[in-house]
């Protein structure tokens, strides 16, 4: 776990960084990624899933757009823990759904290095799973990934840059910021 950071360090945090994508392009983005999931997953009766807590906000707008029944539950897996890079992989919960003979659509904030969703795929499979798919608000752009290449539904693009707001987080602050930011000089 990283050191707190204090008010005035998360205010010029937000003061120094670069606006990548405003609250409307964020909205729109959702908006087609859930035309896009209406589309393709409507007949599956899906247990919706978000990864906390990255995934709650990007998920609390997204599922508000599904016009199909569904059942929402969530997991808790992280590999950053505060810290602005990633480690070991921490199970904080699971679901308590039954996932046996289930479509699942695991939502989540960020497909960065892909090693968590990667095992969080994993798992909903070794849990019996009918179907997995993912859905991601960001997608870093990266030159490879280490573990989940591509999600079956992503709204945004991002520079390999750290960057947080709309659900991602810079050392467990300013996941509430309704924009996309990347922080200066990382």
């Amino acid at each position: 776990m990283t050191d707190k950071l204090d008010t005035k360090q998360i205010l010029d945090v937000l003061a120094t960084a670069e606006q990548l994508y405003n609250e409307q392009e964020v909205l729109a983005a959702i908006h087609n990624m859930a035309t896009d999931i209406n589309q393709q997953l409507a007949d599956k009766h899906l247990l919706c899933m978000p990864v906390m807590i990255g995934g709650l906000i990007p998920a609390g707008q997204l599922l508000t757009h599904l016009n199909f029944p569904l059942e929402i539950d969530y997991i808790h897996a992280s590999r950053y823990q505060g810290a602005t890079s990633g480690s070991q992989l921490h199970w904080l919960k699971r679901p308590t759904a039954d996932l046996k003979d289930r479509a699942i659509l695991i939502i989540d904030d960020i497909l960065d290095e892909g090693l968590t969703l990667q095992a969080i795929v994993k798992y909903c499979w070794d849990s019996g799973a009918k179907e997995v798919f993912t859905a991601v608000l960001v997608e870093k752009q990266l030159d490879s990934r280490l573990g989940l290449q591509k999600a079956d539904f992503t709204g945004l693009t991002v520079p390999n840059r750290y960057v947080f707001g709309y659900g991602m987080d810079y050392k467990e602050q300013l996941r509430y910021v309704p924009e996309i930011y990347a922080v200066h000089g990382l």
